[in-house]
């Protein structure tokens, strides 16, 4: 396995370690409802940010964006609308089948769909099943669904030992909204698969490889940020248990400390795409809708890892602690099953 793929993978693991660590900080929130909160968050990590990183790279800001024509920019900006959609469904799965189903099911469809449907969408598919290298990283998205399954069964039984149970459990809606929430997530992978003009682009340009795939996130985050911020705006103005004056009327210590909690939570979120573009201009290019498979798949290990460390599974037996490692490691191997594949 060359240096360059290895590499890839740790940017990716860097990435979803973020990911799972960014809602800790939205934890110190308080007496602000969930709608003010995570609009203030997403409004820095789906605009602020990928504006401001984007104007720092790109030598003539407007005159990139200009260059492109509608055609190219729409289905890169849909895709990215349809990230936001599953990332709406993700919190909703959760109220609705708790923390470890929900991301079992939705990360496990979502890691199928978003790998799977994009070599199929770029007419690789010969090259998927028609060759070793094809096959073996077929073969590592198995054994990662498998691994996201044993982790989720894990987290199963840590809720059932601690007495946690979803906040409005509905099996049904639960499992509807987890199957959307993993087909639109994927949107994210099929938006970085759309935008690759925009890459050569901005290499073109003189950027550095690993930063060329960030001035497309203005596009792609701007279409999720309109449907986040959108179903946000909608409820604050239509709900009468929650009220942005009221959010803003707690006491200015508190206002100040809700601001900036936000404010690091929407960094970190950001800084999961910002190492998945390193990871992602480090695979090798007919691979590159590995790096959505690499992703997930660390997402739900890192945020394992996570739990433990936050001492989340203390007190509950020994089985769901051995069985979440067993199911980590499962995720390493399906990685390294990867890595192996792209290497050939």
């Amino acid at each position: 396995m060359n240096s360059s793929i290895v590499l890839g993978i740790i940017w990716h693991l860097i990435g979803a370690a973020s990911a799972a660590c960014f809602y800790a900080p939205f934890k110190q929130v308080k007496k602000w409802s969930w709608e003010t909160m995570w609009s203030l968050g997403g409004f820095f990590s789906w605009i602020i940010l990928p504006w401001a990183v984007s104007y720092i790279l790109l030598p003539n800001f407007w005159a990139y964006y200009g260059s492109f024509s509608f055609a190219t920019l729409l289905p890169i900006f849909l895709f990215g609308a349809m990230w936001g959609i599953g990332n709406i469904n993700y919190g909703l799965t959760m109220r609705y089948l708790g923390m470890s189903l929900g991301i079992g099911i939705a990360i496990g469809i979502t890691l199928i769909i978003g790998t799977l449907m994009t070599p199929i969408l770029q007419g690789k598919i010969d090259m998927l099943f028609g060759t070793t290298g094809g096959q073996l990283t077929l073969l590592g998205v198995f054994v990662a669904v498998i691994g996201v399954g044993v982790v989720s069964y894990a987290g199963y039984l840590k809720e059932k030992a601690l007495g946690i149970k979803a906040e409005e459990f509905n099996l049904k809606k639960g499992l509807i909204l987890a199957v959307m929430c993993g087909i639109f997530s994927a949107g994210m992978s099929f938006a970085m698969s759309a935008a690759v003009p925009m890459h050569e682009a901005a290499r073109a340009l003189g950027i550095d490889p690993l930063y060329v795939a960030l001035p497309s996130y203005v596009v792609i985050m701007g279409g999720g940020a309109i449907v986040n911020l959108g179903f946000c705006f909608i409820r604050l103005a239509t709900r009468k248990s929650i009220s942005l004056r009221a959010d803003m009327s707690v006491t200015k210590s508190l206002l100040l400390t809700n601001i900036m909690f936000s404010i690091i939570a929407g960094v970190m979120w950001y800084l999961q795409f910002f190492f998945y573009a390193w990871g992602h201009a480090s695979i090798p290019i007919e691979y590159d809708y590995m790096s959505w498979m690499l992703h997930m798949s660390f997402y739900v290990l890192c945020g394992g890892i996570v739990g433990l460390i936050l001492k989340e599974w203390t007190g509950v037996g020994k089985k769901p602690v051995r069985i979440l490692i067993i199911g980590g490691l499962v995720i390493i191997l399906a990685a390294n099953i990867v890595g192996l594949g792209m290497a050939l």
